[in-house]
């Protein structure tokens, strides 16, 4: 077998073939096995044992090494020495000893060692070559991508030595970009800082191309162009100017535009449910992180790209906003914008319970935005709705963990959840109606926690809700107008406005 040595071989070997040229460590890992048998062979003559001992008796005495060798070398001929593998005078050369004692202080010789093996091997240090990781400015994109770029940088700049107006860059966002259509305004004012109404080619590329926004990824550019310039997160104003932008140019939403009243209504509710969803931590600052995590981008793009505003159920729906506004109008008696816990106990046909109020309004569960001791505001009433009728959405499962949480321990007891069950008892035993025992309820709470898949699994509670309630509020206004002969005249004073 190739690269195998016999014993006849061994002996067979002359000094003068031994004399290895210089070589690095890395050169004789291409053939390692020649010095490994020569090695192992050595090794297991008789008498290395004893040679092994008189250098370490030497070592701790003191004794010179060399005298050792000498000794050695001179017995050679009286046979005392040490049967050899290799001719007399060619014994392979012992690792070289620090004053110091560490192994770490050595450098190894290019030539012979002292006992004169012909055998040459030099240690050079390995240098490996660690790639940067580091970047100041951000990693560099691709030569290719960052051409690409410039090309067709120069193709939508072609003819424009000014520069573009802001309703000529939509076409820029879009398509070198490959932001939604409705973030050209927001990047426009991000370059044209000065807002001189122009944005150059020159200024385009020093804004994405240097600043590194070819290197990003989607969601980390939405978040850089969103956020204010010294700051870390995202607050609800940042999402202004987007909506501000959608309400403007999206087509399933331009019925809107001859009530700018309730086109503001929208944006809040729009940015309270991303909020809601989105901003786990609750401290009104959205995180790069929770960003990350969320499906907001998505819909984004599928704002973009669908003309049915209905069609996009994560947060831009005008259907659930329409069905969340007229929730709270009917709640809000006095039409306030603010709500007590009377007017909240009637939400769902009384299908709330007095303990159950008092624990939203506690506010345990969510510390309520409105400035109104006792009172909830309309976006504390964005936040419920969605935990109501979307228990299923963390969100929700949190919200109503904390309200029935009664000791605050991070456990529900069985204590806990008959507190609350026995205002509803209570309730059935009043309409005569056969009470069910609390053990029963337990029970089937027990075999809840493992549901099987609903039908549509793609639909959330939420959607399911808000699709039923569009449908029967948007039935009562059709009768309501029926029965006063006319769809265009309402009392603002006692209907919802729409």
């Amino acid at each position: 077998m190739e690269g195998a040595v016999s014993m006849s071989d061994v002996a067979a070997f002359q000094p003068e073939a031994l004399q290895l040229p210089e070589l690095s460590p890395l050169a004789l890992k291409a053939n390692p096995f020649l010095a490994e048998q020569l090695f192992s062979q050595w090794l297991s003559l008789p008498d290395t044992s004893r040679l092994v001992k008189s250098l370490l008796s030497a070592a701790k005495t003191g004794e010179s090494l060399n005298a050792v060798g000498s000794s050695s070398s001179t017995n050679a001929g009286s046979g005392s020495s040490i049967p050899s593998m290799f001719p007399s005078g060619c014994t392979p050369p012992l690792s070289p000893r620090s004053v110091s004692g560490s192994p770490r202080a050595v450098k190894q010789r290019a030539g012979p060692s002292f006992l004169g093996s012909p055998l040459k091997v030099i240690s050079e240090p390995v240098r490996e070559v660690i790639p940067q990781f580091y970047f100041k400015n951000g990693r560099l994109p691709p030569a290719e991508t960052r051409e690409r770029c410039l090309f067709d940088t120069d193709q939508h700049f072609y003819g424009h030595m000014d520069g573009l107006q802001q309703n000529e860059f939509k076409s820029v966002a879009k398509d070198i970009c490959k932001l939604p259509s409705f973030f050209s305004s927001i990047l426009f004012r991000r370059i044209d800082a000065n807002s001189v109404g122009f944005v150059t080619r020159d200024q385009f590329i020093d804004y994405w191309v240097k600043g590194n926004f070819l290197t990003m990824d989607l969601v980390t550019q939405i978040y850089i162009i969103l956020k204010q310039p010294d700051h870390e997160y995202l607050t609800q104003e940042d999402f202004r100017p987007i909506l501000r932008e959608i309400l403007a140019t999206h087509p399933g939403l331009e019925f809107l535009q001859s009530t700018p009243e309730f086109q503001e209504r929208y944006a809040e509710t729009v940015i309270y449910r991303i909020f809601h969803y989105v901003n786990r931590s609750g401290t009104g600052r959205l995180t790069l992180k929770e960003l990350k995590r969320s499906n907001l981008v998505a819909a984004m793009h599928q704002v973009d790209e669908e003309e049915d505003i209905n069609k996009v159920l994560r947060y831009f729906s005008y259907e659930h906003f329409y069905v969340i506004y007229c929730k709270f109008w009917e709640l809000d008696t006095d039409h306030d914008f603010l709500i007590d816990k009377e007017n909240l106990i009637r939400y769902g046909n009384h299908a709330l319970t007095y303990r159950i109020v008092d624990r939203v309004f506690s506010q345990v569960a969510r510390k309520f935005r409105s400035k109104v001791e006792g009172k909830m505001g309309y976006e504390d009433f964005v936040y419920f709705i969605l935990s109501e009728e979307d228990k299923s959405s963390e969100p929700g499962i949190e919200f109503w963990f904390n309200c029935i949480d009664l000791d605050g321990n991070g456990v529900l007891t069985s204590n806990e959840m008959q507190f609350f069950y026995e205002e509803q008892l209570h309730r059935m035993e009043c309409m005569a109606q056969e009470p069910v025992l609390f053990e029963d309820i337990l029970c089937q709470i027990i075999d809840m926690i493992g549901p099987e898949e609903r039908e549509n699994p793609t639909l959330t509670e939420w959607d399911r809700f808000a699709h039923r309630e569009y449908i029967r509020l948007s039935m009562e206004d059709d009768a309501e107008d029926v029965s006063n002969g006319s769809g265009d005249v309402w009392d603002e004073s006692l209907e919802a406005p729409f």
